[in-house]
Formats: structure tokens, sequence, C-alpha cells
């Protein structure tokens, strides 16, 4: 009997005067997806010789109320979902959120020894949410120049480390490469990093990444998105017009210049390319010529504060004018010979036609 009352008093008095000897660590918030599994990081120190206590006998619970004991303990994880308690790794992995409810979640360790104690200084509020959260972009935005070196990192959650997120972009502009990261608390990111060079065919186009979580009950996966809409900053590219079909000598005809530019062009200029030499003929958006076999390849240029662009050379297909002779009118030479002295009757003798 002076035996039981003994152990009975220094169980109480660990529980009061642990709370010393005795620290935890874990994250303050979890948002676990219903249907799938949840991490919850942990680790704990025991000081003042408690540590010699800890061997293959300890086991861990968890509760919602910081006042429990292993028969009440609303969770009862095995040693399989458990990290290393003898290392001081309370890390508790739950397959079926089904058990968990919205509440703030307190660890408890009890041995086949004296060492039984409630973590009460620190507890994970967890929160069941039926969708997952939107990604993150970094950056949120994209402003650069054209031909710049963009590199895109979106960021998921992963509160399954057996079952992280998938990240997808769209589109694909380059390669990516994941992995999942460790945050300051312990939790865990999945990230996805693309890289690409900037271009003019990126502008006001949306980069998306779409996050897809697996559940383990059964049900179906749910995916989360995140985007942006890249400004893109490009010198000016110049298009002039296309002239694919011939173009009659000395007709007159329409020029026009175009460029996506961003920021807009602020000035174009037309040249005329005669042979190596470029001649500058006018500025403008558009230019009037009257077409000639000697002048029939035109670019234009059009600037930005970002820059100068050129076109390609256009080349005119001029339908040359053909100098037509006027036939000459047939001409027949004839001889006549007069029939009678005073006759107005002619025999022709002979013909000569030229």
């Amino acid at each position: 009997m002076l035996f039981l009352i003994f152990t009975i008093f220094t169980n109480i008095n660990s529980e009061s005067a642990l709370c010393g000897t005795f620290n935890i660590k874990m994250p303050q918030n979890l948002n676990v997806l219903r249907g799938s599994c949840v991490t919850i990081p942990c680790s704990f120190n025991a000081r003042g010789g408690f540590e010699n206590h800890l061997d293959d006998s300890c086991k861990a619970y968890w509760s919602d109320s910081s006042s429990f004991i292993s028969e009440n303990a609303k969770l009862k994880p095995t040693k399989e979902m458990t990290g290393d308690l003898t290392k001081k790794d309370c890390t508790t992995t739950f397959n079926n959120t089904r058990l968990l409810q919205s509440a703030k979640y307190y660890f408890r360790l009890e041995c086949n020894n004296p060492l039984k104690f409630t973590f009460t200084q620190a507890g994970v509020d967890i929160s069941l949410i039926a969708a997952p959260p939107s990604p993150t972009l970094t950056p949120s935005t994209l402003k650069v120049k054209e031909g710049a070196s963009v590199s895109l990192t979106c960021s998921a959650p992963a509160p399954c480390w057996s079952h992280p997120p998938a990240l997808t972009w769209s589109p694909n502009l380059g390669q990516s490469q994941e992995t999942l990261q460790e945050n300051q608390d312990k939790t865990k990111v999945k990230t996805s990093v693309m890289n690409f060079n900037a271009s003019h065919l990126h502008h006001g186009n949306k980069i998306s990444c779409t996050a897809v979580y697996q559940k383990q009950d059964g049900s179906p996966d749910v995916t989360a998105e995140t985007s942006l809409t890249p400004d893109i900053s490009l010198t000016s590219f110049a298009t002039p017009l296309d002239t694919p079909l011939p173009v009659p000598e000395n007709s007159n005809m329409t020029l026009t210049c175009s460029s996506n530019a961003n920021p807009a062009v602020e000035n174009y200029t037309w040249y005329r390319a005669d042979g190596d030499q470029e001649t500058f003929i006018r500025t403008g958006i558009s230019l009037n010529i009257k077409v000639s076999r000697d002048k029939r390849r035109f670019f234009c240029k059009a600037e930005n504060e970002i820059g100068v662009g050129r076109s390609n050379l256009t080349h005119l297909d001029v339908q040359l004018q053909k100098n037509v002779k006027p036939q000459e009118e047939d001409r027949t030479y004839m001889s006549l010979n007069r029939r009678n002295v005073g006759s107005s009757e002619y025999d022709v003798i002979n013909t000569t036609p030229k």
C-alpha cells in the first residue's frame, strides 16, 4: 500500500513539476483537406535525467483537451504513424482525417515507467477544409523586358507528406523542377520552378499553376489554381504589309508598318534598299509609292522607349509593261498592162508582196 501511494504521488508531481523540464515544438496551425491525410511535425525535449526513460515502451497520444490520459485520448496512433520517440521525434501522421475535427490538439507521451506527461505548453490548431488554398506564385507579378531570363516559382502546402500535391504549368514555357521543401516550423511545401526567356509572344497571355491534391478516402481529386499575366516590355517589332501578288509597274500603292511593341511605338520610319545602301524615305506608319522596276525593296523601322525594331525586306513583285511595236501595214506591189488604148481596164501581170 505504501508503494502504491508513492507511485501516485510521483505521477502527480511529474505533471506539475515537469513543465520546466519538458518543452515541445509543433506548428501553431494546420489546414487539413477533408478526405486526405495529415502529418503533424513534432519534436520535444526531456531534461533533468528524464530522457533516460525514453525507450521502446513509449507511446504517443493526441487529444483536443489539454487534460487527458491514454485511456481517454481521442487519437491513439500506432508506432508506424509516429516518429522515433526515443529520439524525441513525436511527428505523427493521420491517414484518415475522419478521426479529426477542427480543434486544438495536444500531445501526450506515456512510457511503461515514471515518464508520463501531457505537453500543454503548445498545441496545434487543426482546421478541416473542403478545398485547398490557391498556390503561391513568386514573383506575384511579372514585368520584364523581352529576352530577359525569367524564373517563376509555384508553391503549394503539403500537409500530407506521403501524398504531396502535383504541380503543373500552363502553358509550359520551359524546363521545370519540383521539390518538397521544409518550412521553418517543419511543415512542408511542394514547389515547382519554371525557367524561360521572356518573349513578346508571352505578353498579356495568362500563365497559371495548378495544384492537384489526391485524397485517401477514395473521393475525387481536388485542384487549386493561381495565375499571373506577364507584362513584357519589348523592342518594337515592325511588320510591313505583305504584297504577294504582282503589282503593275507605274501603279500607286500604299505600304503600312505595324508593331506589337510594349510600350507603344513612338515613331515609324521607311527606307528603300538599293543593294547594300539604305535610303531614308520618310516617317509615318504608311508609305505611298509609285511602283517602279528599279524601286521594289522596302522596309520600315519602329521605335519606342526600349529601342528600335526593323522589319524584314518587302520585295515588290513588279509586273513590267511591255513595249509593243505596231504591226506594219501589209502592202502588195502590182504590175498592170492596159488592155487597149483608151481603155480603162488593166491586166495584172505581176504581184510582189512586201
